[in-house]
């Protein structure tokens, strides 16, 4: 079976070892913390990032608006440096590691430069990879909630699965697939209103990605989710092409009409 690091991307995708969509304790990074990481896995892309203590380098340019300060940049670097991320293997066994290692922003007048390297851990376990996710570039610059980001991340990755078009997730895990905060929304109608709905209108707006995500209960208590998910018909891929192409501003309002409440709190307990 060819290596994930082997693989080319198409024009326009960038593709994503299953390895660092699984990743636990992500809660700590912003929505453009993610953006920067995956940008940085772009340029590297190729087998050279399993190489451990590997430097590469990228213009600043693409990893911030020509507006904004390099201030930014840092401090979405620092983040990466700072998150300790798990992963946990087929046996079981459970490893912490960083998203990023050494690096230097070197700036000019006109221009900075960017070098870096991944944590030896975090190369050793891309080597083997052989599952990815193929990522959208466009659809990635456009989400505007970070949860959005890691469900179209999950989701991209689990459509390739064969004959299997659900999950049953705990509280705790659809928490750590979108990236919440472990002291954040922890009231479930907060969950559902700031992170969970947001999420899924956005990726059902903009993605060719059909996902619900559906409360199991016991009473009236929620105790877990069923995660759903398929490829749009041609109708409905159409429709999410016109709608990535339009402004932010007004998007909730525009789908919300078409796109089915994911969860319907009003008969739950918070």
């Amino acid at each position: 079976m060819t290596k994930t690091l082997e693989k080319t991307p198409s024009m326009g995708e960038m593709l994503k070892p299953a390895e660092l969509i699984e990743l636990r304790g992500t809660g700590p990074l912003t929505l453009q913390d993610r953006r920067v990481f995956n940008l940085l896995i772009e340029n590297a892309w190729g087998p050279h990032i399993a190489e451990p203590g590997r430097v590469f380098s990228i213009e600043t340019s693409e990893l911030k608006g020509p507006t904004e300060p390099n201030v930014r940049l840092v401090e979405t670097v620092e983040r990466l440096m700072r998150t300790i991320v798990k992963t946990t293997d087929v046996e079981g066994n459970e490893t912490r590691l960083q998203l990023l290692s050494t690096n230097s922003l070197r700036t000019t007048v006109n221009r900075g430069t960017f070098e870096y390297c991944f944590p030896p851990r975090l190369a050793d376990l891309l080597k083997d990879s052989t599952i990815f996710a193929k990522l959208d570039l466009e659809v990635m610059r456009s989400f505007s909630s970070k949860y959005a980001f890691a469900l179209y991340e999950a989701i991209s990755r689990r459509v390739r699965l064969r004959h299997i078009f659900t999950e049953r997730l705990s509280i705790a895990d659809l928490r750590e697939l979108l990236g919440v905060e472990a002291d954040k929304l922890l009231p479930f109608k907060n969950l559902h209103r700031k992170a969970i709905e947001p999420a899924v209108v956005e990726v059902n707006a903009i993605s060719p990605y059909a996902v619900t995500i559906l409360p199991r209960k016991d009473g009236r208590k929620v105790v877990g989710f069923i995660m759903g998910w398929g490829m749009k018909d041609q109708d409905g891929m159409k429709e999410a092409y016109s709608e990535l192409h339009r402004p932010r501003i007004g998007r909730k309002e525009r789908v919300t009409g078409t796109v089915e409440n994911p969860v319907d709190t009003s008969k739950i307990d918070s």
